[in-house]
């Protein structure tokens, strides 16, 4: 009998847990936290915080947000509560403020970095991390964010969008996927083909997570861009995507992590260059091929 009860006792604990993970996560509580909608993919809610604040100049060519100064924050269901990952665009002087009022609310400082050279006035990407109550973590990253200049009303797109003054059919033949355009800027993400975790979760969709290849053409005038973005790589795909990358014109900027405990260990490498689409889109297929990514 008292292994009967026991019986029931681990079933009705398993069915509870099923529940709790199963719970409906109260996504307008978070909209209403951050003052603004998400972009849903699969499970993943993702709120992006650019920076259309500052006016930045890197080597002659204003940077648009979406092109490097596009912040953002992800939460993906985990055990009846929510991860968060994200990527915050700081000036210098905002880092250790923003920093402070992360810790006050639980959530966890991943990186700190640059993505870029000589842009001015230099912009500086926190990566944050934190597992809880949805609510109360985007709460800490509004209450974090104010801390800085960080626009917290969402602006409503321009109407017309801007165009895109690139061939973007040849461009995403050469890349390999399909692109998109977002605000005056032509975006791919690359997904990696072997998967990716955090914490014991598998991150998927790997692109609202930040663990795609992303790869951004800002139109420049007379079939120019300038580009830059991440690839993702393991350790042994590092060089051989550096190697690429500089055969092929195209500036290594940065190269860092971006998280503590995933699983590959994953290497982030920025880039920038400024020079004909076309050829910079086949320099960047090129440096693609040296890793495990997909291709349509």
């Amino acid at each position: 009998m008292r292994n009967l009860s026991w019986i029931i006792v681990s079933i009705l604990a398993a069915l509870s847990a099923t529940a709790a993970t199963a719970q409906e996560i109260d996504w307008q509580k978070v909209d209403d936290a951050l003052g603004r909608k998400a972009a849903v993919s699969g499970d993943v809610h993702r709120y992006g915080f650019p920076r259309s604040d500052l006016v930045v100049a890197l080597d002659g060519v204003a940077i648009k947000p979406a092109l490097a100064l596009g912040g953002w924050i992800a939460f993906k269901p985990m055990h009846g509560q929510a991860m968060i990952m994200g990527d915050l665009v700081l000036l210098e002087t905002e880092i250790n403020p923003v920093m402070l009022k992360l810790m006050e609310g639980g959530l966890e400082i991943t990186a700190v970095h640059n993505h870029l050279l000589r842009a001015n006035p230099a912009t500086f990407y926190m990566h944050v991390g934190g597992h809880g109550d949805p609510a109360k973590m985007a709460a800490a990253i509004h209450d974090a964010l104010a801390a800085s200049k960080t626009p917290l009303t969402a602006s409503a797109p321009p109407s017309p969008p801007p165009a895109i003054d690139l061939d973007t059919a040849q461009l995403d033949q050469i890349i390999g996927v399909k692109g998109q355009a977002n605000g005056g800027v032509y975006q791919f993400g690359v997904p990696r083909r072997d998967p990716v975790s955090e914490g014991g979760m598998q991150l998927m969709p790997g692109g609202p997570l930040g663990v795609a290849t992303a790869i951004n053409f800002q139109p420049t005038g007379n079939g120019k861009a300038a580009i830059t973005g991440d690839f993702v790589l393991i350790g042994d795909e590092v060089n051989p995507v550096i190697k690429a990358l500089r055969q092929n014109g195209i500036e290594v900027t940065a190269l860092h992590s971006h998280m503590l405990d995933e699983q590959p260990r994953l290497y982030f490498m920025h880039f920038w260059a400024n020079d004909d689409a076309v050829k910079l889109a086949k320099g960047l297929r090129a440096a693609l091929d040296k890793t495990a990514s997909t291709k349509s």
